[in-house]
C-alpha cells in the first residue's frame, strides 16, 4: 500500500457551531469534507475520528425530556453509539459527495467502535469530561437542584457544562476491522465520540456510563493501526505557549521533551489544549518514527503544501 496512513481527529467545530439542527451539522461536515479530500487527492489513506460532546449531551437532554416508564431513556454508552451512527452517516454522505465531485470513486464506511477501558480507572470516581451545551450560572444552579446525581463544572471560562467519567482507552476492539478497510482503499470513520466505552467481562464486553476523550481514542487507534501521522484538528492553526499574553509564542516544530517541559509549566488549558498535547506526545512516544500534528481544519491546505501547523516529533527536526 503506497501513501501515508493518517488518522485525522476532527474537533467539535468541524461538526457543530451554534446551530444544533441536523441540516446545519450536515452542512458543517460537507465543508469539512472539502478540506479532508485534499489528503485523498495526494494519495494518503485517511481514517477519520471525531468528537460528539455536544451531540451526545443534546441527545441525553432529548431523551430525558421524553422519557417514560414504557419508553425509558437509553444509557450513556448507548447514546454514544447512537451519535457515532448519526455523525458517521452524515460524514459518509458528505465525503462521498465531495469525492464524487472530484471524480474519485472511493468508498466511506462508519465503524461503530468499542474502546476498552479499565474497570478500575480512577476517572469513574472523578467525572471530568464535558458533554452537552453550555449553561449560565443561574441555569446550572437550577439543574443541580433537579439532577443531584449529575456533576457540572465551569469549562474554560465559557460557562458551565455537565461532566461525566472519562477513562483512558487501553484498546480498540475494531482496530483490525479499520485496518482491513484501509487495505481495501475504503475510508473508515471510527472511534466516533471517543468510541463506546466498554470493560472486559469474561468473553464479553460491557458498556460503561462514560465518554472517552476523542483525542486519546484517536491516538490509541493510530497506534494500533500503525499510522504514519496523527493529525488533531482544533480551532487554532498552532499550539501556543503563554497563550493570549503579550509574549505568546507559536510552536511550529517541537519535540516531545519540549512539550513535557511546557506541561510542567501549566502552559495548556486542561479542558481544551492539554488532552490534545498529551495525545500527540503518547503517539510519538509509541511510534518514534511517526509524527503528530496539531492544527486547524482551515489550515489543512497550508499544512499539505508548506508543513504549516505544530508538528510534534521524537527528536528535533534538522534545520536546512
Amino acid at each position: 500500500m503506497s501513501g501515508r496512513k493518517i488518522v485525522v481527529a476532527l474537533g467539535g467545530n468541524a461538526i457543530l457551531s451554534k446551530d444544533a439542527s441536523a441540516a446545519a451539522q450536515q452542512q458543517a461536515l460537507l465543508d469539512t469534507a472539502r478540506y479532508l479530500v485534499e489528503f485523498i487527492k495526494q494519495g494518503d489513506h485517511l481514517i477519520i475520528a471525531h468528537g460528539n460532546g455536544p451531540q451526545v449531551g443534546n441527545l441525553l437532554l432529548q431523551q430525558a425530556a421524553g422519557s417514560t416508564e414504557a419508553n425509558p431513556a437509553m444509557p450513556l454508552d448507548t447514546a454514544v453509539a447512537m451519535t457515532q451512527g448519526s455523525i458517521g452517516y452524515w460524514m459518509q454522505n458528505a465525503l462521498s459527495q465531495v469525492l464524487a465531485e472530484n471524480g474519485m470513486n472511493v468508498d466511506v464506511a462508519t465503524v461503530v467502535t468499542q474502546v476498552e477501558v479499565a474497570p478500575d480507572d480512577p476517572a469513574f470516581t472523578n467525572p471530568s469530561k464535558p458533554i452537552g451545551p453550555f449553561y449560565s450560572k443561574d441555569e446550572v444552579t437550577k439543574l443541580r437542584a433537579e439532577h443531584p446525581d449529575q456533576t457540572f463544572v465551569e469549562d474554560a471560562g465559557r460557562g458551565y457544562r455537565r461532566v461525566v467519567p472519562s477513562p483512558k482507552p487501553i484498546g480498540v476492539n475494531e482496530s483490525n476491522v479499520v485496518n482491513k478497510l484501509v487495505d481495501a482503499d475504503i475510508i473508515p470513520v471510527a472511534v466516533g465520540g471517543g468510541g463506546v466505552p466498554v470493560v472486559r467481562d469474561g468473553n464479553r464486553f460491557v458498556g460503561r456510563e462514560a465518554v472517552i476523550d476523542k483525542d486519546f481514542a484517536s491516538e490509541k487507534l493510530a497506534e494500533l493501526v500503525g499510522a504514519d501521522l496523527l493529525i488533531i484538528l482544533t480551532a487554532v492553526d498552532n499550539i501556543y505557549v503563554n497563550f493570549n499574553k503579550p509574549d505568546q509564542k507559536q510552536l511550529t516544530n517541537v519535540t516531545v521533551k519540549e512539550l513535557k517541559d511546557y506541561i510542567k509549566q501549566d502552559q495548556f488549558a486542561k479542558g481544551s489544549m492539554l488532552p490534545k498535547v498529551e495525545a500527540a506526545i503518547k503517539f510519538v512516544e509509541q511510534r518514534p518514527d511517526a509524527k503528530a500534528v496539531v492544527t486547524s481544519l482551515q489550515n489543512v491546505g497550508q499544512f499539505l503544501s508548506e508543513g504549516s501547523g505544530t508538528i510534534i516529533t521524537a527528536a528535533p527536526v534538522p534545520t536546512k
